[in-house]
C-alpha cells in the first residue's frame, strides 16, 4: 500500500462525505452515490463508477482513494465459524471473526489494535495496546467480510448482525467506532438497523451515557461479576467506575428514547471463581430492575490462563436461579474455539506499547520454573 496525500473516504459517515464533496465545488448528492458504489457493490476503484461525471471521476482518482485492509490469513473452524488476520497499513494485524447461525450471520468487529484493559481472563489483554483503530479501519472490516462471503452465499444480506466485541474497548476510541456504526446504519450504505449492531463495554461511564446520546445502538456490557471486590480483579476499570455507578449508567441507556432493546449482561463462567449459587442470586438482585438478558460464556482456555472453565453443572445450577429470579438467561455456546475465534481469544498480531505480553511471559516462565 502506498502511502498518499489522498483522503480514504472508506470511513467517512455521508455528512462527512457530503462535506467532502461540497467543499470541492461537487454537489452533495455526490456523497450518496459513492456510499452505494463502495458499501453496496464493493466496488472501490473510482473508474468503474459509471452514474459519476467524468470530470467527478478524475478528481477522486486525484485526491481521494478507498483503502480497505487486507487478508493476511483466513482460518475455517469446523463449525462454519470463519476468521479473518487483516493487516493494516502500518503493520499491525486485527481479527475479525464471522458466525453463521440459523438465518442470522454475526461480525465480530475490532476497534483498537490490541486493548488498553487488562481484564484478567481475556488473551487479547496479554497483547498489550498498540493503537486505535480508525474508522476506515473499523468499517473496513465489514467491508472485506461482505466481499468475501457475498459471492459465496449469493445474499447481499449475509452479514445481518454486528458486534463490537473484537479487540478493543471500543468506548476508549469513541469518534471513529461511532463514525463506522453510523456507516452501518446508514441506509445507503449497510442500512443495519441499530437492534443489529451491538456495541460491547467494559463499562466506560462517560461513554456510555454520550453513546445513548448519539448513536443509541444495542448495549452489551461485560459484567462478570455481582460485586466491586470481584469485579476489581477481574475488570480492572472497575475500580474507576463500580458496579452501582456503571449500573445507574445501564439504567439511563435502557430508558433512552423508548426504543431500546435490553441491555446484554456478558458474564463468563470461571470455575470456583464467579459460579457459585450465591453469586447467581446477588447478581439477580442487582440486575432487578434493569431491563436486560444475561449471556453466560462458559471460559474459554489460552495458554497460561490462570482459570478454568466452570463445569456444565454450574452452568446450569447459576441459569437457573437467574430464570428463577425471572432474568432471561441464555448460556452461549463457544463457536470457533478450535481456531482461538472464542471470546476472549483474539490476538492479531500487536506491536504492544505497554510491555503487557512481556510481563505476561515472565510470569508464566517463572511460574512453569516453579511447577517444575
Amino acid at each position: 500500500m502506498s502511502h498518499h496525500p489522498r483522503d480514504n473516504l472508506l470511513g467517512m459517515s455521508r455528512e462527512a462525505l457530503t462535506a467532502w464533496f461540497v467543499a470541492r465545488g461537487e454537489k452533495p448528492f455526490r456523497a450518496v452515490q459513492v456510499l452505494k458504489w463502495v458499501h453496496q457493490r464493493g466496488v472501490t476503484d473510482f473508474d468503474a463508477m459509471t452514474d459519476l461525471s467524468k470530470a467527478a471521476r478524475a478528481m477522486l482518482t486525484e485526491q481521494a482513494c478507498i483503502d480497505v485492509p487486507e487478508i493476511a490469513l483466513e482460518q475455517n473452524a469446523k463449525d462454519g465459524t470463519r476468521k479473518w488476520l487483516l493487516r493494516l497499513e502500518d503493520g499491525n494485524c486485527i481479527e475479525t471473526v464471522f458466525i453463521p447461525e440459523d438465518g442470522r450471520g454475526t461480525l465480530c468487529v475490532s476497534s483498537q489494535v490490541g486493548c488498553a484493559l487488562d481484564c484478567s481472563f481475556c488473551s487479547t489483554a496479554r497483547q498489550g495496546f498498540n493503537r486505535n483503530l480508525s474508522s476506515a479501519e473499523i468499517i473496513g472490516q465489514l467491508h472485506v467480510a461482505r466481499q468475501v462471503l457475498q459471492p459465496e452465499e449469493g445474499k447481499s444480506r449475509v452479514v445481518s448482525n454486528v458486534v463490537m466485541m473484537g479487540m478493543g474497548e471500543p468506548l476508549l476510541n469513541f469518534e471513529p467506532v461511532v463514525d463506522a456504526m453510523s456507516l452501518m446504519l446508514e441506509d445507503n450504505a449497510y442500512g443495519l438497523s441499530r437492534r443489529r449492531v451491538t456495541l460491547s463495554t467494559s463499562g466506560i461511564v462517560p461513554a456510555i451515557d454520550e453513546l445513548r446520546e448519539r448513536l443509541p445502538v444495542s448495549l452489551a456490557l461485560s459484567l462478570h461479576a455481582p460485586d466491586d471486590e470481584l469485579r476489581n480483579e477481574l475488570v480492572p476499570i472497575n475500580r474507576k467506575y463500580p458496579l452501582q455507578v456503571l449500573l445507574d449508567a445501564c439504567r439511563r441507556y435502557a430508558g433512552a428514547g423508548g426504543h431500546h432493546d435490553r441491555i446484554t449482561m456478558e458474564y463468563v463462567m470461571l470455575d470456583g471463581v464467579n459460579d457459585s449459587p450465591e453469586q447467581a442470586r446477588a447478581l439477580a438482585k442487582i440486575l432487578s430492575d434493569i431491563p436486560c438478558k444475561v449471556n453466560l460464556i462458559p471460559f474459554n482456555p489460552f495458554p497460561g490462563a490462570p482459570y478454568q472453565r466452570s463445569s456444565q453443572e454450574r452452568i446450569n445450577t447459576f441459569r437457573q436461579i437467574l430464570t428463577r429470579a425471572g432474568l432471561i438467561t441464555v448460556t452461549r455456546r463457544p463457536r470457533g474455539d478450535d481456531i482461538d475465534a472464542a471470546c476472549g481469544q483474539l490476538v492479531g498480531r500487536v506491536a504492544d506499547r505497554t510491555r503487557r505480553a512481556m510481563r505476561y511471559a515472565r510470569i508464566e516462565s517463572v511460574g512453569v520454573v516453579a511447577a517444575s
